[in-house]
């Protein structure tokens, strides 16, 4: 009766490391790290509260693009808060498990909201550009925020459902553990590879060369941007993750050093999304530095790429 207990917490242990470990075994990489999650920390909330503070109250219209995009931003705020709140659990309750039960899941819902957000920002550039007539009844404000809703219960859910597996059975639910994973990072990974493709190919047929060389070269910006935030900072967490669902026989000192790099390159994507957030808008940049020159003006249109007068409607 209780090889199932110890079997689930050897999987639990497999897939997530809380911070005690590397503190007892690998005390210089944790000190290490725990400065660079709080330059992360300083940098990622300066940024992203000055983005809001854009989005929000200096932005008119709300267009799919700024919905999309302010919902990334508080993903990134939270990510950020998460950062000292570890540090402060930790050192007052480091021993309790489900204390760093509910950091890991706030943490981990927050990243899947930024992959899923990040997701949609890219299939709405494609259907802006490429799709501009078809998608019309779909790209608008009502929608995007239906979508966003149901983003947040998503990635809430199946983190639920991962951790809850990974604690309470054993070796037979790493295919399920696996399965979510995929839903949550590889399927994004995959339709943002697509649509990027897609767009840089349509962006060079003589139907869409009208428009501007600079409206074409900001649309692949974007994407571009966004696959490498997905390379750098996703990518080597998740191929962690599916190692260790696939040789369960992985030694526990490459595991716990791997889970912590590659989470600590998971947060960096709250750095590296303000980059987007210029792609994002025609005029973000210009307004952030009129912000700090302290004579910004009233902004009239925030359409991406410059797309105001072609994509008002929609």
């Amino acid at each position: 009766t209780t090889q199932q207990p110890n079997s689930s917490i050897y999987l639990f242990s497999k897939f997530i490391h809380p911070d005690k470990e590397l503190y007892t075994e690998f005390y210089s990489l944790w000190i290490a790290l725990m400065i660079v999650n709080a330059i992360i920390f300083l940098v990622g909330v300066v940024l992203n509260s000055l983005a809001l503070y854009v989005f929000c109250f200096r932005t008119k219209t709300k267009t799919t693009s700024v919905i999309y995009t302010i919902n990334l931003i508080v993903t990134d705020l939270l990510v950020g808060f998460s950062l000292p709140v570890r540090i402060i659990m930790f050192y007052s309750a480091g021993d309790c498990l489900n204390c760093s039960l509910v950091h890991i899941f706030g943490y981990f819902v927050n990243m899947y909201c930024s992959i899923l957000f990040l997701t949609c920002i890219c299939v709405d550039r494609y259907l802006a550009i490429v799709q501009v007539e078809a998608s019309r009844k779909w790209r608008n404000p009502t929608c995007a925020k239906g979508i966003c809703v149901f983003i947040w219960i998503f990635a809430t859910v199946v983190t639920f459902s991962i951790l809850t597996m990974a604690i309470q059975f054993a070796e037979c639910c790493l295919s399920k553990i696996l399965v979510l994973m995929v839903c949550e990072y590889f399927f994004p990974l995959i339709i943002i590879i697509f649509f990027t493709t897609r767009i840089m190919c349509a962006l060079s047929k003589p139907s869409l060369m009208h428009q501007s060389r600079e409206r074409r070269m900001r649309a692949v910006q974007l994407l571009i941007t966004v696959l490498i935030i997905f390379m750098i900072c996703f990518t080597p967490f998740h191929v962690r993750q599916v190692a260790i669902s696939i040789n369960t026989g992985m030694p526990h000192d490459v595991s716990l050093l791997v889970y912590h790099v590659t989470v600590t390159l998971s947060s960096l994507n709250s750095c590296m999304d303000p980059i987007v957030y210029c792609f994002v808008t025609n005029n973000f940049q210009s307004t952030m530095k009129n912000i700090f020159r302290k004579t910004e003006p009233e902004q009239t249109s925030v359409d991406i790429l410059g797309m105001n007068k072609n994509c008002k409607g929609s």
